[in-house]
């Protein structure tokens, strides 16, 4: 089919988002609309006592001034981790509200906000607002912040550590380091990152006192669970929040969680009978979204005399930030543990990791929530491991891999492979990459001063866990076909492999399908976009919704075709009787229903269907990425020079749509791996917070990529056989670039060097060895 399962077919957004003819919650305007503007504290720690608003609230256009004890009838945020401590223990979950009151605990924190008939008015007014804080002492690296002494963030969390995550049989872990034959060990950091999706956050809160429901547009990662946590924090049945979505400008996880703005717009909408509005400056953003990663561990990898591997053990201290996000700490703890495992036979895993609070930005989920970090840890210690002991890294490989005759593989994480054949996979990526001929490539570059280094990634994720999701499918007036789906797009494009999906299934044209998702009151599941699962949960939710309708219109087509039911059969879009000529199509039938054809009373007069699809269990995408980089030695500069990676992400729907996505995860990885860190002083101050001091990667520092190659095995755990691929890119990233740059650096012999690998990291590293050799 031109529109099948499989065909690159063009992203049905496009043409509008391209021409800027796209709706985001910023280009909506409501009769009426006010403007908020928020007040935020400028120290890290500190006793607040006391908000002077006299000045602002005589400033021209200003309505309402408003602080925590105008909003003591919400909140606090709903958290429903549930992990324990190593003792068995339940973790700290110290509330937040959605303004600080007595207690500041980040730069950035809010403490007030304005509502003003303009933008302008409402800020100059918040500038108005004179806060009077006593400074405390601050926490700002998790190191400081679990040191004997530190300065608690919160009474009832001592020490600062809310959580001491383990997993793993601690005895058998130490009997197999005790018999190994070999040891690597490595510290490794995966560094504190800003979130810059290309929309920044705003939101426009309604109120409707007639039926007392109120309403919230804003970005999201689905408008289902956004209703449920903003009824949490509001203190209201579910039924009384309305979240929409328009288009989206961007997320990787930042937008899904609710955030203290939205609670106080709500409640001003309430207040003062009009919308209220938001839109965040970007200067702001860096202070008041969710910051990514934060992570530092110490690894270890046993080997034993022929280079199996015996056992992992990583111990370490995650950084989440000042207040706890909805889905902290599972990006720190269980995710590591689950997703270091990655394509290796290890019969032995411990993980330990604390997670502590600082006085920074809170920490929560960004593209990959830990994926990308399990298998950064597991390729960098191959690769060690390989150098200690003289052996080569890529047969290493080899013999550590999981076979396919292995699977299903229970590995000691908790997963079960179903699928996937590692070693074929690392032998095409090889293949295609030329490994052979790099030799000649690195003199080559020598001979233009260059040292070039290359790096293998191969990486398994575990997608996110399972939910339920709707899969609605709507026969409109007009003839067009509407799915309606609890996922949500906010870049991926999730119109386009939808369509595909139904149209493969039901025959349905595909120019006369269209997507509803960003619409609460339109659900009745959704567990959002997050995790590489959409695909998977929504694509098995539209097939047998699709089924459903199969169904319906047996039925229907029995009574107009004058035939039973079991006669009747469905291909290609159509309804026949078995055997005969004679069939309706089912875009005909839809016509025909909604012309009023007569049918008996018990038939359906709609193909209409709401369906929710219970819980596909997790796949495992994964895949192996080549990176080949240039350093030059006199500045420290290293560009990626040449990428190829091959992935198995199972059935893939649209390969255009896939590639984008690798591609846009691998260049985030890059500005992990050589360019982004979130920078904090010793006050707390963040010194990197605007794009003047932060290097997010640009379009230059994209590599010149392969052509894209997949060596799919369906996974068997879902009816589409596909396995996700939203955060595969960095994942194969992360590792296969910072295992090219110790490469290109081993000339020097310097065997590591932590995220991100700038010039003047890499500049001081080389000097630092030649002055050693010297």
């Amino acid at each position: 089919m031109k529109f099948g399962i499989g065909q690159p077919v063009h992203r049905r957004e496009d043409p509008v988002l391209v021409q800027g003819r796209g709706r985001y919650t910023d280009d909506i305007a409501l009769p009426g609309q006010l403007h908020a503007a928020f007040v935020r504290s400028p120290y890290a720690h500190g006793e607040l006592r006391g908000i002077d608003a006299d000045a602002a609230r005589d400033m021209p256009g200003v309505l309402g001034i408003y602080t925590a004890d105008d909003l003591a009838a919400y909140g606090p945020f709903p958290n429903n981790m549930t992990f324990k401590n190593r003792d068995g223990s339940p973790m700290k979950k110290p509330p937040r509200e959605a303004l600080a009151k007595g207690r500041v605990r980040f730069v950035g924190d809010p403490v007030a906000f304005v509502v003003a008939e303009t933008p302008f008015a409402a800020r100059e007014a918040a500038e108005a607002i004179a806060l009077d804080i006593e400074p405390l002492p601050a926490a700002i690296a998790p190191e400081e912040a679990v040191a004997a002494g530190a300065p608690a963030l919160y009474d009832e969390v001592p020490g600062n550590v809310f959580l001491d995550y383990h997993h793993g049989d601690t005895a058998a872990v130490e009997e197999a380091f005790a018999g190994a034959a070999h040891v690597t060990r490595l510290r490794l950091l995966s560094q504190r990152l800003v979130v810059n999706p290309m929309e920044p956050r705003a939101a426009l809160g309604e109120f409707d006192p007639e039926s007392g429901r109120y309403t919230l547009h804003l970005g999201s990662q689905g408008a289902f669970g956004m209703r449920a946590a903003m009824a949490a924090a509001m203190n209201e049945p579910v039924e009384k929040l309305r979240i929409i979505t328009p288009n989206v400008g961007g997320s990787f996880g930042m937008k899904a969680s609710p955030f203290p703005e939205y609670v106080c717009l709500l409640h001003a909408a309430k207040l003062l009978g009009r919308p209220v509005k938001w839109t965040d400056q970007r200067s702001d953003s860096f202070l008041s979204d969710h910051h990514g990663r934060g992570l530092e561990v110490e690894a270890e990898l046993a080997l034993d005399a022929d280079g199996r591997f015996l056992a992992i053990r990583i111990e370490g201290l995650a950084d989440l930030g000042a207040y706890l996000t909805p889905v902290a700490p599972i990006f720190s703890s269980v995710n590591i543990a689950k997703n270091v495992a990655s394509v290796y036979r290890t019969p032995q895993i411990q993980v330990d990791i604390r997670c502590a609070f600082t006085n920074t930005v809170p920490i929560s989920a960004y593209r990959g929530a830990g994926r990308p970090e399990g298998n950064y840890i597991m390729e960098r210690l191959i690769e060690t491991a390989a150098r200690e002991t003289g052996r080569d890294a890529v047969a290493l490989r080899r013999l550590n891999h999981i076979r396919p005759d292995e699977i299903p593989y229970e590995t000691p994480v908790e997963t079960t492979y179903d699928s996937g054949e590692f070693t074929a996979l690392l032998d095409k990526t090889l293949a295609a990459a030329d490994w052979d001929g790099f030799e000649a490539r690195r003199r080559e570059s020598a001979r233009r001063g260059k040292l070039r280094g290359r790096g293998i990634g191969q990486y398994l994720e575990v997608t996110a866990p399972p939910v339920n999701e709707m899969g609605g499918i709507r026969f409109e007036p007009d003839g067009d076909v509407t799915i309606v789906t609890g996922t949500l797009d906010y870049g991926q494009g999730h119109w386009t492999p939808f369509a595909q999906v139904l149209s493969s299934k039901l025959g349905i044209p595909f120019e006369r399908i269209r997507l509803v998702q960003g619409d609460s009151d339109q659900l009745v599941a959704g567990g959002g976009t997050g995790g590489s699962k959409s695909l998977m949960a929504s694509g098995a939710a539209i097939l047998e919704a699709a089924e459903k309708v199969i169904e319906i219109g047996r039925e229907i087509a029995a009574e107009m075709l004058e035939a039973g039911k079991a006669d009747i059969e469905f291909a290609d879009g159509r309804f026949t009787v078995v055997g005969t000529d004679r069939g309706i199509g089912i875009m005909e039938m839809a016509h025909r229903l909604r012309e009023g054809v007569s049918l008996p009373d018990a038939t359906p007069r709609s193909l209409d269907v709401k369906h929710v699809h219970a819980n596909s269990p997790a796949a495992y995408p994964n895949g192996c990425h080549i990176a080949e980089v240039e350093i030059d030695p006199e500045t420290g500069t290293t560009e990626v020079v040449r990428y190829t990676m091959v992935n198995d992400f199972g059935t893939v729907v649209n390969p255009m749509l896939v590639e984008g996505q690798a591609h846009g995860g691998v260049l985030q990885g890059i500005g992990q791996a050589l360019l982004e860190r979130a920078a904090y002083d010793p006050e707390g101050q963040l010194v990197s917070g605007s794009f003047m001091d932060y290097a997010l990667p640009r379009a230059h520092d994209a590599p010149p990529f392969a052509p894209f190659m997949s060596r799919p095995v369906p996974a068997t755990t879902n009816p589409l056989g596909a396995k996700g691929c939203g955060e595969a890119g960095v994942a194969g990233a992360l590792p296969s670039v910072m295992n090219a740059v110790v490469d290109a650096l081993g000339e020097y012999g310097i065997g590591h060097l932590d995220m991100p690998a700038t010039p003047d990291k890499v500049w001081r590293a080389i000097r630092e060895a030649r002055a050693r050799a010297a």
